[in-house]
């Protein structure tokens, strides 16, 4: 058997060269690697690039030297072949994507062609040494809200998380299901089910996600007690009056509350805390709030808004005229669920941080009136949210659809 002594190359050289080594076997030839640490990353790597084709076997583990026996058991394995292959096994087994062994600039690519080679309901784990959110949010935006991120390990060395294409024919989404009854939101809130930034899932997923009972869910979502107005049946507004309802009731609350809020957080951090250092995550996390909103709202008035009126106003003269120098209204719409879905993640961790806003015993007047401040932006935020996601989105996509077919 021949062997390959690896600290004798070049170190850009040494996976290149032992991939090589292992293309020229025949299947059932095998070589020895030779090196001075244990190869580890290398196994990762092979199995990520070559799948279930070779044999690992370690004849000398250190301290010193390390020996292992790398043998050839089948043919070539296509480019996605190992993948395929993880697929048809049961989903408990899914294929890992280690992307701490893929070159940096092939990482996302690599990513989302696992993502794309995936059936609906299929998913993959990606294995990374930091947490991969940054490629949360360029999933949504290049490909949209079609799919669940799950966390299954969360750091301080490793990150794991499940990607899974969301099964667009397992019955409504619950967005879907808000938008057309209001009151079954309170249903949703009752069991803490995000219509909103997660609203694209269907009912049967997220029940499953939470370890909820679907059917009891159900059982509720069809009786819901909450009264409604039919002066806010959104589903039935114009969308010109839809978005300039969204203006002025959503935008205008935001810009006249948020004095109040910076002053009050500002103080009540300065004063308590010492005592109490979440408050100084809490400004934190404020702060990141407001550069995020402050930027969508303005893409939102700037950009959105005046696209989806110059849409219905299209529709109502029948003049396209208008909209033929304009691009299709898909990508800003992603560009506004992408801010939502970030907006979302920070209200989450505030609220988490604050009990649900709840203030401590020892909490001042000044403390006590921040929270229930910030929990009433909250509950604006997610109305917010809910109404464009599920409602003036997809609308003004199908109109949009509608007059340029």
């Amino acid at each position: 058997m021949e062997s390959l002594f690896v600290p004798s190359l070049q170190p850009a050289l040494k996976h290149p060269t032992i991939l090589k080594k292992f293309d020229d076997l025949k299947s059932g030839e095998a070589f020895l690697l030779i090196n001075d640490h244990d190869p580890i990353p290398l196994y990762y790597e092979m199995k990520a690039e070559k799948g279930e084709i070779f044999e690992w076997k370690k004849v000398e583990d250190g301290p010193e030297v390390w020996k292992v026996e790398i043998k050839k058991t089948a043919g070539e394995t296509k480019p996605g072949q190992a993948v395929n292959e993880k697929k048809e096994e049961a989903q408990t087994d899914l294929f890992v994507l280690n992307v701490t062994l893929i070159e940096p600039r092939l990482k996302h690519p690599t990513i989302f062609k696992h993502f794309d080679a995936l059936k609906e309901g299929e998913a993959f784990e990606i294995l990374n040494d930091h947490d991969p959110k940054p490629l949360y949010y360029q999933l949504l935006g290049e490909r949209g809200n079609i799919f669940t991120w799950s966390y299954i390990e969360q750091g301080p060395q490793w990150w794991r998380v499940q990607i899974k294409k969301n099964d667009l024919q397992n019955g409504e989404t619950v967005g879907e299901i808000a938008a057309k009854d209001i009151r079954k939101a309170e249903v949703f809130k009752k069991y803490g089910i995000d219509f909103c930034c997660g609203g694209k899932k269907s009912l049967k997923q997220v029940c499953e996600e939470k370890g909820l009972d679907v059917e009891i869910v159900e059982a509720e979502l069809e009786n819901p007690t909450q009264p409604v107005s039919s002066a806010n049946d959104y589903n039935r507004w114009q969308l010109d009056f839809l978005a300039d309802y969204i203006y002025n009731q959503h935008h205008l609350y935001y810009y006249n509350e948020l004095p109040v809020l910076k002053g009050l957080i500002t103080k009540v951090t300065q004063h308590h805390g010492d005592n109490h250092p979440e408050l100084k995550y809490m400004y934190s996390l404020f702060g990141q709030l407001v550069q995020e909103l402050d930027t969508h709202f303005l893409r939102e008035e700037k950009v959105v808004f005046p696209f989806i009126k110059a849409l219905v106003q299209a529709k109502r003269s029948g003049s396209l005229e208008a909209l033929n120098s304009q691009p299709s209204l898909t990508d800003p719409i992603r560009i506004m669920e992408v801010d939502h879905e970030a907006a979302g993640d920070i209200l989450d961790e505030m609220q988490k941080l604050s009990n649900n806003y709840t203030p401590p015993a020892d909490a001042c007047n000044s403390y006590q009136f921040l929270y229930k401040k910030l929990k009433d932006l909250d509950e604006d935020l997610h109305q917010h949210i809910h109404l464009e996601n599920n409602i003036l989105f997809p609308k003004a996509l199908k109109l949009d659809k509608e007059l340029r077919s």
